[in-house]
């Protein structure tokens, strides 16, 4: 039930206009003519916003409303599917970062007795920064494929 309700946070999030917010501001940021730097921004977006919710499931509707469909999709033409499926991997990669995941990082700490709170985030933390180089590089491959 907790991905659901994560889900559904993320729409309230968009609802509220989180996800305009998010847009404007990459839109602001971001050179016209720059769509690897679009993608760069929805994969870290996706990785930073995981890390403060604790899922990526709340993340996807904000980046993906924010940056993914009106600049990676729209402004650029990205292929939505490459995009979004790569972005929740991109999400997942800040689950492995942040404590806000406690059924991940937390609980195993408490069950396994382990002497700092940070046990299992320090541990993961290379594979999940390698595994995330490894996805924005993918995405720069495969999600501007069939634009090109």
């Amino acid at each position: 039930v907790l991905p659901q309700m994560l889900a559904a946070l993320g729409a309230v999030f968009v609802a509220c206009g989180v996800g305009e917010a998010v847009s404007r501001l990459a839109a602001g940021v971001l050179p016209e003519a720059a769509p690897g730097l679009a993608l760069l921004a929805y994969g870290l977006g996706m990785v930073a916003l995981t890390i403060v919710t604790g899922n990526a499931f709340a993340a996807f509707p904000v980046m993906t409303a924010g940056i993914g469909l009106p600049l990676v999709v729209g402004r650029y033409g990205g292929d939505p599917v490459a995009m979004s499926s790569l972005g929740m991997l991109a999400g997942y990669c800040g689950t492995l970062l942040t404590p806000m995941a406690a059924t991940f990082n937390i609980v195993p700490v408490a069950l396994l007795g382990l002497p700092s709170r940070w046990s299992v985030i320090r541990v993961q933390a290379p594979t999940g920064a390698a595994v995330l180089v490894f996805i924005l590089i993918l995405m720069q491959c495969v999600v501007y494929r069939s634009a090109t």
